[in-house]
């Protein structure tokens, strides 16, 4: 048999095959799928062919047994011995001797929460732990007001809005706050906390590239991990860096020609620090690099700006410029809850997909009235604000310039001024971040013996949240936090600030004594 024969007889077999498979139901169908996908993209239809061939060899494989040759049987005995020698690991870790200390010497205030708040123990103190900036917890206008919607609404509507829980005074609240900042829409969210760590994952998806300042607060990294985005950090509020981390974001996506959401992420007073960003900054490059911008104003709002309206009013920006503005209703307002403002179709879009909005119960009326009152009282009294700043600088000039042991990082407009142990100081006595939250509790417990409630930044929750590759770079740093408020004179004020001053120095030498005491 020469070649010519044996390539009729190979080419006569596929023919046959070749209508054998013809006549098999479907064939056309497979066989139009094949000639596409070869024409279209050869290589996957050889991968395909592959992963075909895999899966015949996998069902015509033999079966094989899981039994191991090498396994030791246990005797019931036995059985029951390791039974009861396995101990499950705990859910959560034991409490250390220093977090029980903390937990035990929580101070608790018996009646409201005012300037001068009586604790339990019946001792009588000067309350600067409290966000009470404006004293509007002793307003007699806006407690007539509450009382009045307490008795016509009741308690709380029982149910998630959108269902059965909204009611007119929320939209009124949502009204005035879109109104007051100069913005489309509102959304009002039942709790503060949840406010922010709801609206970023109800519009950042997985692959979605999300740029947040390192030291944005714990509700924002809360949001910021159920996104599961594409997070990338830039330095506590360096303008360059962001400005590299968008130039470089925006070239990787140019070269790969693919188009996501780009957001970035950053606060108007943060929390753990107490500064503010540089906004007309950031809505120049937020505009330059196409991103759009989430702004956390739940420490500015009602607090910068002429009339209380937020970081925008503060530094002359066009609030619509500013895609979201999230802010709390919980803090100086004496309400509760958070809200979102911005143009109408973002805020329409939570009303469906922000998880804390509609699966948590709508925020009581009383709470709702007072928002609008406190809003409305702000605005039509800016000198509110301006006496508040004024105390805020009487307590601040008592304690940053004139303490050789602390310095305070917040602006100088923030009512809330966050001290923290100076560098030098830090340096020399090598005081690891858990040895100045203890240094620092000392000097919350030594104030409050002297009539002066304070309290401090709560470092351990960041533990626990997602934190930038490059963490040894930045840390939370453990600060003491104390809260101006126009319910106290400023004679008391400056007298409160002596007090804690007196006690942070009393502390340190204290502690400095006890170690020159150590025999070496």
């Amino acid at each position: 048999m020469d070649v010519q024969d044996a390539q009729k007889i190979v080419l006569s077999g596929l023919h046959v095959a070749s209508d054998a498979f013809q006549k098999v139901p479907g064939s056309a169908v497979i066989i139009r799928y094949v000639q596409s996908s070869y024409q279209n993209d050869p290589i996957r239809s050889a991968f395909e062919l592959v992963l075909v061939i895999f899966f015949i060899r996998y069902l015509l494989s033999p079966s094989y047994s899981t039994h191991n040759k090498n396994f030791v049987k246990l005797t019931d005995d036995e059985i029951d011995e390791l039974v009861d020698e396995w101990q499950p690991e705990p859910l959560v870790p034991a409490v250390t001797a220093h977090e029980e200390n903390d937990i035990e010497r929580i101070p608790i205030i018996a009646g409201p929460a005012g300037p001068k708040s009586k604790l339990a123990n019946g001792k009588t103190v000067s309350n600067l732990a409290s966000y009470n900036f404006y004293n509007f917890n002793a307003n007699e206008q806006l407690k007539e007001r509450a009382v009045a919607t307490l008795r016509t609404y009741g308690v709380g509507p029982c149910g998630p809005p959108q269902f059965y829980g909204t009611q007119d005074v929320h939209m009124k609240t949502e009204a005035d706050i879109a109104k007051y900042i100069g913005t489309e829409k509102c959304i009002v969210y039942a709790q503060a906390f949840s406010t922010i760590s709801s609206v970023i994952p109800s519009f950042c998806k997985r692959g979605d590239i999300i740029v947040a300042d390192k030291a944005v607060n714990y509700s924002i990294r809360r949001g910021l991990e159920i996104s599961r985005s594409n997070i990338h950090w830039f330095n506590h509020n360096d303008m360059d860096d962001l400005e590299e981390t968008m130039k470089r974001i925006a070239l990787e996506q140019t070269k790969k020609k693919k188009l996501t959401r780009r957001f970035i992420v950053t606060e108007g007073l943060f929390e753990i620090i107490g500064d503010s960003v540089d906004l007309p900054r950031l809505v120049e490059l937020k505009e330059k690099y196409k991103f759009r911008v989430i702004l956390d104003e739940t420490w500015s709002f009602g607090v910068l700006g002429r009339t209380g309206r937020g970081l925008t009013e503060a530094q002359n920006v066009d609030p619509t410029q500013v895609d979201m503005i999230v802010g709390s209703l919980a803090g100086p307002l004496c309400a509760g809850g958070g809200f979102c403002a911005g143009p109408r179709d973002v805020v329409e879009h939570q009303r469906i997909s922000a998880a804390s909005y509609c699966f948590s119960a709508a925020l009581p009326a009383m709470l709702a009235i007072t928002a609008s009152e406190t809003i409305n009282l702000i605005q039509n009294n800016p000198d509110i604000l301006t006496t508040c700043r004024e105390y805020t600088l009487a307590l601040r000039a008592q304690l940053d310039p004139r303490s050789d042991w602390v310095m305070c990082t917040s602006a100088p407009e923030n009512p809330i001024l966050l001290l923290v142990i100076k560098p030098e100081i830090v340096k020399s006595r090598r005081l690891f971040p858990e040895e100045q939250e203890r240094v620092l509790q000392e000097c919350v417990e030594e104030t409050l013996s002297n009539g002066v409630l304070i309290t401090r930044l709560k470092t351990a929750p960041f533990a626990h949240t997602i934190r930038p590759k490059n963490e040894d770079a930045w840390c939370v740093q453990p600060a003491l936090k104390v809260c101006a408020t126009t319910g106290l004179s400023k004679k008391e004020l400056e007298k409160a600030g002596t007090t804690i001053r007196h006690a942070i120095t009393k502390v340190m030498q204290r502690r400095t004594s006890a170690k020159l005491s150590v025999p070496s």
